[in-house]
């Protein structure tokens, strides 16, 4: 006999939110159902979740979202400043090496469609925060070592204006990742 698939809110299953914060999804939105928390706003919801249910600070956002994703109030991958959505590869190249792809417009040209951005923030060879071509929407990347000759680079696209912009970004990413990849794989 197959089991049932475990519920699942804000991408946790009841029993990860349980392990965390000692209660299961149906007892949470029982809890926060009584408090009227469809009308709340997210801020509200995430205090009272802390200071009247004492769920420990760093798991209120996590039952936040998926109460709200459950009831209808919030879409998959909205956030509260618009749509997010990641993409990640895993490349055959230092970690340092994707940094430096990533570093310079010139650099860029050889494997991002767009490569005029603004890189706001960088940390050698680990992070970059970056205003996308757009001017109104922020990339986040980051780079991790998986050995000497391997290494993760995860790229968050923030500030989306719709559902729809989140899957012609994630088509977006995970071709460009893939092109970047060519290239130092080579």
């Amino acid at each position: 006999m197959k089991k049932a698939a475990e519920a699942r809110y804000a991408g946790i299953g009841d029993s990860a939110v349980r392990a965390k914060t000692g209660k299961g999804w149906k007892e949470w939105f029982a809890s926060l159902n009584r408090a009227g928390a469809r009308k709340m706003s997210h801020r509200d919801i995430a205090k009272y979740i802390h200071k009247k249910l004492g769920c420990p600070s760093w798991g209120c956002q996590m039952v936040t979202v998926g109460y709200e994703q459950a009831h209808g109030m919030r879409e998959k991958h909205q956030t509260a400043s618009g749509y997010s959505v990641s993409s990640s590869k895993t490349i055959g190249a230092p970690a340092r090496d994707l940094f430096e792809a990533w570093s310079t417009a010139a650099a860029r040209r050889r494997w991002l469609a767009d490569p005029a951005l603004t890189v706001r923030k960088a940390t050698a060879p680990k992070s970059m925060r970056i205003t996308w071509v757009d001017g109104k929407t922020n990339v986040e990347v980051n780079f991790y070592p998986k050995g000497a000759k391997k290494s993760l680079v995860s790229v968050q696209h923030n500030k989306l204006a719709d559902a729809k912009d989140v899957e012609r970004k994630r088509a977006y990413w995970t071709k460009q990742l893939e092109r970047l990849a060519g290239i130092l794989q080579g």
